[in-house]
């Protein structure tokens, strides 16, 4: 092999990692586990894998306002002994290009308790992991306007993860209703 082929093929390796796509990683905040006992202190937890079927599906699009998520939906009934503290749901929205991973809490009345950003894998618009700009969500329960621009503010550079974040906490509460209210 010539010294030219060589550094030819030297340079390969070193342009496929230059042009590999920016977000091959996900900064992890917090894992499930941590994430449902800092939500729920002390509570016990009880999966419920929430499979819609297509009428559900339609229903909560057009109730939200929010067509594309998730066929199952990860919920978590959040008990102390034979009392439910409410329910901790886990969701991916798409942030500008990648998925955001997060949890909403919400109290057995459907009111959101606390949201919490578990893995977030863009380069840009990390700000929703802000507490502040989380803190807005608090309170918040179906029927409650929950508009990016109007009752929650935008991030200014995170403007795309800002949106789908709000729409997606706006589609829980509409899972809420129609399918754990009276579960």
């Amino acid at each position: 092999m010539s010294r030219d082929q060589a550094s030819w093929f030297t340079l390969l390796p070193a342009a496929a990692v230059a042009f590999a796509p920016a977000a091959l990683h996900a900064t992890v905040y917090l894992t499930a586990d941590a994430a449902r006992q800092a939500m729920f202190p002390g509570a016990s937890f009880v999966s419920h894998d929430l499979a819609f079927s297509p009428e559900q599906r339609k229903t909560i699009a057009k109730a939200s306002g929010v067509g594309s998520f998730d066929k199952v939906q990860s919920v978590w009934e959040a008990r102390s002994g034979n009392a439910r503290l409410g329910w901790f749901i886990i969701d991916r929205v798409l942030g500008k290009h990648e998925m955001i991973t997060y949890a909403v809490a919400l109290s057995a009345d459907g009111v959101v308790r606390r949201v919490e950003v578990l893995e977030y894998r863009e380069t840009y618009g990390g700000e929703i992991r802000n507490p502040a700009w989380r803190q807005q969500f608090v309170g918040k329960r179906f029927g409650s306007s929950v508009q990016l621009g109007k009752d929650i503010k935008n991030i200014s550079g995170a403007t795309l993860s800002s949106r789908h974040v709000t729409d997606g906490v706006r589609r829980l509460l509409v899972t809420y209703q129609l399918l754990l209210r009276n579960a």
